[in-house]
This record gives C-alpha cells, structure tokens and sequence, in this order.
C-alpha cells in the first residue's frame, strides 16, 4: 500500500479544533442525558458505513470498556433485524445512517426525525446529531491517510 499523506500530521490546528468540539458534544450530550453507549454504538456504526477501519478499532474497545455487550456489537450492522437494542438506540441508529449518507437522500426523512424526537428531548437530538457528524469528520480526515492500527496489549 502506498505511504499516504497524513491529513493531521503538520496541520494539528484543526485536528485539535475537531477534538476540543468532540468533547463539547460529548459534555453536552452527558448533561442532555444521553448514554455513553449510545454515542458508542452511533460511532461504530457510521465507522462501519464509512469504512474506517481505525475509528472502528478505537469505538468497539471504548464501547467495551463503557460495558457495552460484545453481542450487540457483532450485530450492529444489522441492528434492525434483531431486538437487541432500545427505542432511543434505534433512533441514533436510524439517523446515524441517513446522516451519514446524507447525499443518498438530501434530508432526514420526516418518519426518522419523528421517531427521533419521539423518544428523544431537543436537546439529545442535537447531541446525537453533532456527535454523528463528528465522527463522520474524523473518518474523513483518517481515511485518506490509511492510518494504521495501533499495537494492542493483550
């Protein structure tokens, strides 16, 4: 494989800009009340869709490490067709997909966002929306780096 030009090495300014908002969204989907494993899950899976082999590593082991079920995790890609998953997990999950296919459909489809401030408040909507576009913005700036996994310890 090629040696890629990385999008963050020498140009940290805005890697550290995306990381200062990611832990703004993430304060602020904690005082909104929304589950850490929620934001796991919504990580992962947009992770799966864009193929970012790196955020996939990085989210599974902290959904783990939040107690998230390792079950839940082998069948996130087709989270529709089980009954492993809550009606607000469903909701990110459904808007994680639209959104991070967002040119497929130009919009949230009117059925999804009911569904998603059915069960969530204003202010968890916002939260799982910015955190769905946060990790869309780190898997596009990983990608094109073809950013190796790290070494793990057992």
């Amino acid at each position: 494989m090629t040696q890629r030009i990385s999008i963050i090495k020498g140009m940290t300014g805005p890697f550290d800009a995306l990381n200062t908002m990611a832990g703004v969204v993430a304060k602020a989907a904690a005082v909104a009340g929304v589950d850490t494993k929620l934001l796991e899950l919504v990580k992962v899976r947009a992770s799966q869709i864009n193929g970012c082999a790196y955020c996939l590593d990085m989210h599974t082991a902290d959904a783990l490490k939040e107690g998230e079920d390792a079950r839940r995790l082998h069948v996130l890609a087709a989270w529709r067709e089980t009954d492993l998953y809550t009606e607000q997990e469903r909701a990110a999950l459904e808007l994680t997909e639209v959104l991070t296919r967002l040119a497929e459909t130009n919009d949230v489809p009117e059925d999804v966002y009911e569904f998603a401030t059915k069960v969530f408040t204003e202010s968890q909507y916002q939260a799982v929306v910015w955190m769905v576009m946060v990790i869309n913005a780190y898997n596009r700036i990983v990608l094109p780096g073809h950013s190796k996994l790290p070494k793990r310890t057992a």
